[in-house]
């Protein structure tokens, strides 16, 4: 026999609602012929069992997320009612800006947060280097610079390590070798690497989060030295992750070692791309649109601009002594709009799912293309 539950509410007559309003938390969930009086929700003609579970659902459905974000006592996430796209929060405050000595030359940026000479430069051909400048391209990217850094910051990447400690490992680094972190200030973002951890694809700025064991995490380096920019990236596991987000980083390098197969004199810019896109739609992962790779020289970013997905509309034809990146952007997720964090840098996946990136810097020589930036091969 089917006993009908009535609604003991106040605002409902006889034990009906008076007007069949849509449970809120039922419309979350996807369940359709909810009765909700804006105090109670309840399922006609459902029995008591089946009523208990349904409540079952809805305690679940409005527990809290787990932020996945402990810090230490006095930490806080600064903005508790922005609509997160997945699990992941900042944890501030941020540490104090880093110091660097006056002796060490500065990018133009550095003191005001204005890149003036890429803004004098926009709409210029992509610069081509004389040898000199090359050579100082090879010095900055990997004798005892970009690359050596970067490893030195993978070998932090534990658990229970703030991406804050990761961010202070590697500016003490680049200040021990009279170099300058580009990112400082570049346009006033306030730490001196990027970490972007499961679903942030980009810009994730150094807070007190401790890393948990199944996250990933990008670390963005880029140094300035002598005149000039090194950038690179990496996507690397935290303790043992799950098969799927092995998958994301093994297919991101793969995607970036297939664009660097294209690159010669004579090559098209935008048939980079067409060599990202398959790898990544092969394995179900999509090509992030909005954030590219680019030129770079004196410059920390310069001509040409070089999306990663194909049918792009990238002009330009690849020459000797052009020194610029690649650093696809790869989501588990189906590609759509990004979402923006509140403090105008941190951008994640619109769904939530987990996005992984790896960049190098080449030069393109008479005969090929130099990685300026290699380093050993990923193993998962």
């Amino acid at each position: 026999m089917i006993q009908v539950i009535k609604c003991q509410s106040k605002p409902c007559i006889n034990g009906y609602p008076a007007a069949k309003l849509e449970c809120p938390t039922c419309h979350k969930l996807g369940i359709a012929g909810s009765f909700f009086c804006g105090q109670e929700c309840f399922k006609a003609g459902c029995n008591r069992p089946r009523k208990r579970w349904h409540y079952v659902i809805h305690d679940i459905a409005t527990m809290p997320l787990p932020s996945f974000n402990e810090g230490e006592e006095g930490t806080f996430n600064p903005w508790p009612n922005f609509s997160y796209s997945g699990t992941l929060r900042p944890v501030y405050p941020l540490s104090e800006k880093r110091a660097v000595p006056k002796h060490i030359n500065k990018p133009d940026y550095a003191k005001d947060g204005v890149p003036k000479s890429e803004m004098m430069e926009l709409g210029s051909a992509p610069r081509i280097l004389n040898k000199k400048q090359q050579e100082r391209m090879r010095t900055v990217c990997k004798a005892c610079m970009g690359r050596e850094i970067l490893d030195l910051a993978a070998t932090y990447v534990k658990v229970g390590v703030t991406t804050d400690e990761i961010d202070e490992v590697v500016h003490n680094a680049i200040i021990e070798r009279n170099a300058y972190p580009s990112p400082m200030n570049y346009r006033e973002f306030p730490k001196s690497i990027c970490t972007s951890i499961n679903e942030v694809i980009c810009h994730g700025i150094p807070d007190k989060r401790k890393l948990r064991d199944g996250d990933i995490l990008n670390i963005d380096v880029s140094v300035y030295y002598d005149g000039y920019h090194a950038d690179l990236n990496a996507t690397y596991p935290v303790g043992t992750i799950d098969e799927e987000s092995k998958m994301l980083v093994r297919t991101t390098r793969q995607c970036l070692d297939e664009a660097i197969k294209v690159c010669k004199p004579g090559a098209l810019f935008r048939d980079i791309g067409k060599a990202i896109e398959p790898v990544a739609h092969a394995n179900g992962c999509s090509v992030v649109h909005t954030f590219v790779g680019h030129g770079v020289n004196d410059l920390f970013h310069a001509n040409p601009n070089i999306p990663h997905y194909a049918k792009n509309r990238a002009v330009g034809t690849m020459r000797p002594g052009m020194a610029f990146t690649i650093e696809p952007m790869i989501n588990l997720g189906a590609y759509g709009s990004e979402k923006l964090w509140p403090d105008g840098w941190t951008t994640a996946t619109v769904d939530g799912r987990r996005s992984a990136q790896f960049e190098e810097t080449l030069l393109i020589t008479e005969t090929g293309v130099e990685v300026l930036t290699t380093g050993a091969p990923l193993e998962l």
